[in-house]
């Protein structure tokens, strides 16, 4: 997957894309959820 195939999935720009693969931006909770739904990630809460 290209950054513009996330970002267009994710609803994002392509540079936003391409700054959270460098580490140069902060991530709000909301984007890393929708990348990670996008990218297949289950994400699943441990409790203990």
């Amino acid at each position: 997957m290209t950054q513009q195939q996330l970002a267009d999935a994710v609803g994002v720009k392509r540079s936003y894309i391409a700054r959270v693969e460098k580490g140069e931006t902060d991530v709000q909770l909301s984007s890393f959820l929708r990348i990670a739904m996008v990218l297949g990630i289950q994400l699943v809460p441990v409790l203990r």
